[in-house]
């Protein structure tokens, strides 16, 4: 029977890095918290200059106060936290990210991209070539050479993507984003495929709409009410099915697409 109960640091031991973790308002933050409360040792990856330049900007108390938060939630006394900023456009830091994990920790077991490039965007009417590439660097090809530099170390591993629900309807004026972001799960299954055979998988989450702080007063209240509880995904939501693929209890999952929407409606 002891083999039916549940670890409670079902990650003691294990390093996870995850990408894009500046804001204690979002998946990133949460996501970090998560897999350090299951014992973890997390590796956290920012780049604040992307969010100063949005309409919410960076975090006030800045990435000092994600990386306290973070190792508040530290289950495991062995555990500890580490970050490194990065620049994901630039083709070499996804190389460089993954090796600095490793330098400081010795190993990696989790890779979670959840790094996104926003802003920027807009219709088919006004696209062009730079807007395409851009997200697609930060947002596509970062992920994608995230994942190699991780498979590169050897398995076995866990690798979760972030989608944005892009195959279940339309993102309106968001061109850019919904291509850079469903390339990733375009090539879910591919990539889980190539490295099934180092144990490693590769797994991607649709979030859905989570309130990280980034939609105005009226946006908030129309997006609210599309779905069955009224309220929007909290960070938290999203971040226990991360956290969760990266425990033993996700072997046998790999390949997918998972959206962990709490029933909102489109139509």
């Amino acid at each position: 029977m002891t083999g039916l109960r549940r670890d409670p640091l079902p990650l003691r031991g294990r390093v996870a890095l995850v990408t894009g973790a500046s804001r204690r308002v979002g998946i990133g933050y949460a996501t970090a918290r998560r897999l350090a409360a299951y014992g973890a040792s997390v590796f956290l990856h920012h780049f604040t200059p992307h969010d100063a330049d949005q309409p919410w900007g960076a975090d006030p108390g800045g990435v000092p106060a994600v990386v306290d938060g973070v190792t508040e939630a530290l289950a495991d006394p062995a555990a500890s936290v580490r970050h490194a900023s990065a620049d994901l456009a630039d083709p070499d830091g996804p190389r460089r990210v993954v090796e600095a994990a490793i330098e400081e920790f010795g190993r990696l077991d989790v890779l979670v991209c959840n790094q996104a490039r926003s802003g920027g965007d807009g219709p088919l009417a006004e696209m062009d070539a730079a807007k395409l590439d851009a997200h697609w660097a930060v947002n596509a090809r970062a992920s994608i050479l995230l994942a190699r530099s991780f498979a590169a170390a050897g398995g076995p591993g866990r690798i979760v993507f972030l989608t944005s629900g892009q195959d279940l309807g339309p993102m309106r004026d968001e061109v850019a984003y919904a291509a850079s972001k469903g390339a990733l799960a375009s090539i879910t299954a591919t990539l889980a495929d190539e490295l099934a055979g180092a144990d490693i998988t590769v797994n991607a989450v649709n979030p859905g709409p989570v309130d990280t702080g980034y939609a105005p007063p009226d946006a908030h209240a129309a997006v609210a009410a599309r779905f069955p509880g009224g309220r929007w995904g909290d960070p938290d939501d999203p971040a226990r099915l991360i956290a969760w693929l990266a425990t033993d209890e996700a072997a046998w999952v790999t390949g997918q697409v998972i959206n962990t929407e709490g029933g909102f409606r489109r139509g």
